[in-house]
């Protein structure tokens, strides 16, 4: 092989190599920053160990709101038709967040609770995330919930 045909191959080569290692780089570092969304009884059953930070979604639990008089600090519960979690929060709330609304909390598990460290609520009355939706829909497969419990009460 004459020296001109070595030196492309050898720069071929080195572009094919810097491309594989920047695509393997690229999805190591979106699987990092992936979040994904689990309810209450998903959490209990184990599923959501393995991730670090994941998302909480599910309704505030009636009467479970108390509030810190000191400081920002939040604690309520998030259920579902299988379980529940309580959630710890420090920080201002969305201005929909009360009782029987539906929320997303992002955060991590410490020991049995759940610290968010960013809440949403849902906008209206009619919108619920497809993931929740889903999740929620997997998590009562097989079982009677009330239709009372999966609606909004008017305040």
């Amino acid at each position: 092989m004459n020296p001109t045909r070595k030196r492309r191959l050898t720069i071929v080569l080195l572009v094919i190599a810097a491309a594989v290692v920047a695509g393997g780089l690229i999805v190591f570092a979106l699987q990092q920053n992936m979040n994904y969304l689990f309810t209450p009884s998903q959490v209990q059953s184990g599923a959501a160990s393995r991730y670090k930070t994941f998302r909480l979604g599910g309704m505030v639990k009636a009467g479970s709101i108390q509030r810190s008089s000191d400081s920002l600090k939040v604690t309520f519960t998030v259920v579902d038709a299988g379980g529940s979690m309580p959630v710890e929060y420090t920080g201002i709330l969305p201005d929909l967040f009360r009782d029987n609304q539906s929320v997303i909390a992002t955060g991590h598990m410490d020991d049995a609770r759940f610290i968010a460290t960013e809440v949403l609520a849902k906008h209206d009355e009619t919108y619920m995330p497809k993931e929740l939706k889903d999740a929620m829909a997997k998590a009562h497969e097989g079982k009677q919930v009330s239709e009372a419990a999966g609606q909004d009460k008017p305040q």
